[in-house]
């Protein structure tokens, strides 16, 4: 499968990231430069600078003298990452309340949009655009550092998912109310929303 790309370094990040996220390679693979350089028909150089990127990213971890991999994220994990998310998304939530985010619903209708077949990678991006949009809505740039520090950890612990959401309407079905939820107001009843959106334990039928 040769990359043929302006930037060859971007679309082998591009197919790696497309695969980490959508669970093709799944959580403690490692990815030896070698491999990769043979597989994608590239050189170690071009393999060794696209998975700089997805470190950078927090998708991949990668010690010294050892090959880059895809860390686990444990239910643990998954536990105090929402946590720490429910403080900074109920600042959004006291911010947003009581309007409509242009951005965030332009995500849940390109998720609405998705064919039934598309890869849960495209779900996650999406997934990812409509918080994000939210955070960004309330225009901290202290509270969007905060967050992004979340990103990663986010994207990956949303693989987990992809056998949990196996209709696609049911995570568009959420995302549909916690949207409508904030922008109906009043602060409280959004505050409650986004509490309840981000309360499921990791494992159950639903999540955020």
């Amino acid at each position: 499968m040769p990359l043929r790309s302006v930037s060859a370094v971007a679309a082998l990040a591009d197919a790696l990231r497309s695969r980490v996220l959508s669970g093709e390679i799944a959580p403690g693979t490692s990815l030896p430069e070698q491999e990769i350089a043979a597989a994608y028909g590239v050189a170690r150089p071009t393999v060794r600078e696209a998975l700089a990127v997805l470190v950078h990213e927090g998708l991949l971890r990668r010690e010294r003298n050892r090959s880059a991999h895809v860390p686990e994220v444990t239910i643990s994990d998954l536990d105090d990452l929402m946590y720490v998310r429910r403080p900074l998304e109920d600042l959004m939530a006291q911010a947003v309340a009581g309007r409509r985010v242009p951005e965030a619903d332009a995500a849940l209708a390109r998720m609405a949009a998705l064919p039934s077949d598309a890869p849960w990678a495209e779900s996650v991006a999406e997934h990812m655009a409509l918080h994000q949009a939210l955070i960004e809505a309330v225009g901290s740039p202290r509270l969007e550092r905060l967050y992004g520090v979340l990103a990663a950890e986010t994207r990956l612990g949303l693989v987990r998912l992809r056998d949990v959401y196996t209709e696609r309407e049911v995570l568009v079905r959420e995302h549909r109310q916690l949207l409508d939820a904030i922008s109906g107001g009043p602060v409280e009843a959004a505050r409650a929303a986004v509490a309840a959106h981000l309360s499921h334990a990791w494992g159950d039928e639903t999540h955020a």
